[in-house]
């Protein structure tokens, strides 16, 4: 049997009971009685987007909060806005929702911190949004300027947790200076927690803005331990449509700083690598205007040459083994390939990568040299697991 963990106000209340096998996992957003306690006469904001919905009822987050009486006062939208639909990078609106009338308030465009003015009249927000487990997956950023928001104005903060569907410690450490939307806080690219734990490890590590502390509750989610499988029941961004988009999303972002295309504008987007000539492989797409994907891709109408990763064996985790091969197609000139080198650092944490991929390291070479790093990190995670860990 394991322990199942509600952080509630700093204190461990812990309810014996629950095993691995008593069934599927039980989001956070699926407790909505423990939720509804919290809440209760109080004054809320969500921090959610089209994954915030219970799986039993196929209801959203905030429906069901409505319903129940509670008192939501305003929706703050992150990257992809509230049903999930921008594109990534586009700046959201403000608006109000359709179906509860509540206003929807972007934090992303113009502010990605809520603004002591969007936050006014609040007692607690919640957040409640899936992650994939990668730092520059923008929903934790989003979360880290939240919390700091919410310390520097009295304001609680409750994070519904969710499974952590690349469930992998790898990659750099992103480096002092090299503070980013895409790279936070310095973790490692797959940083191995959920947004539960990743929250209390922000909070108590002293990360957001002079050290401040928010008032952090989690509701844990039940019957999941890290190495669980997981399949997402909604995606969680426009262009991660699958569970294979999912895993292959850590390792083939870093294609976003190069000329090549991973599909988006296609519907199998980060399931393909290309460029617009032959001499890059068999496989042929097109990447298109395409809504509900993306409606401007790289490479826009250009057919392109590469490789279907659609039925890669890839069982996740990070691998250079994509970066380095296409460097090596496009004859090891760095000057095209890495066509946005400050970017390709921002996404890597480090300017480490680049530079060892253009001094022509193997990845077991390259991978030696974040060894010592993870190995500090892994015993600072240690100290924020809310669910039993095999390693």
């Amino acid at each position: 049997m394991r322990e199942i963990i509600l952080l509630l106000s700093g204190l461990f209340l812990c309810h014996a009971g629950w095993s691995q096998s008593a069934g599927p996992p039980v989001t956070g957003a699926e407790r909505i009685d423990v939720i509804a306690g919290l809440l209760k006469d109080r004054q809320v904001g969500l921090v959610v987007n089209q994954t915030s919905v219970l799986e039993k009822t196929n209801t959203h987050l905030l429906d069901t909060l409505v319903s129940r009486g509670i008192r939501v006062k305003k929706v703050l939208a992150p990257e992809h806005g509230f049903r999930g639909t921008a594109d990534a990078g586009e700046e959201i609106k403000n608006s109000r929702d359709k179906k509860t009338g509540v206003p929807v308030i972007s934090i992303y465009g113009k502010n990605h911190k809520p603004t002591p003015a969007q936050l006014k009249g609040l007692d607690a927000v919640v957040f409640d949004i899936q992650d994939v487990g990668a730092r520059f997956y923008t929903y934790i950023s989003t979360m880290h300027y939240v919390m700091e928001a919410c310390a520097e104005n009295g304001v609680g903060f409750i994070v519904l947790d969710r499974p952590n569907p690349n469930d992998f410690v790898d990659g750099p450490v992103r480096k002092k200076g090299l503070e980013s939307f895409v790279g936070t806080d310095p973790i490692p690219v797959l940083h191995g927690l959920t947004v539960g734990e990743l929250a209390q490890m922000i909070n108590r590590e002293g990360w957001l803005a002079n050290g401040i502390k928010c008032d952090l509750q989690v509701v844990t989610l039940l019957n999941w331990a890290h190495g669980d499988p997981y399949r997402l029941p909604v995606k969680p961004s426009p262009n991660l449509p699958g569970d294979q988009a999912v895993r292959l999303y850590p390792s083939l972002c870093f294609f976003e700083a190069t000329p090549f295309s991973i599909a988006r504008g296609t519907c199998f987007p980060f399931q393909a690598i290309g460029y617009p000539d032959g001499k890059y492989g068999s496989f042929t797409f097109t990447p298109q205007s395409l809504p509900g994907f993306d409606t401007n891709p790289l490479q826009k109408d250009k057919t392109c040459y590469g490789a279907d990763l659609r039925e890669y064996p890839f069982k996740g985790g990070l691998s250079l083994r994509f970066l380095l091969d296409f460097y090596k197609k496009a004859g090891s000139n760095p000057a095209f390939f890495f066509s946005r080198p400050e970017w390709f650092d921002l996404l890597a944490g480090t300017k480490e990568l680049r530079r060892q991929i253009i001094l022509g390291m193997s990845e077991d070479e390259i991978r030696a040299t974040w060894q010592q790093e993870l190995t500090e990190y892994k015993a600072l995670r240690k100290k924020y697991l809310l669910y039993s860990d095999t390693e």
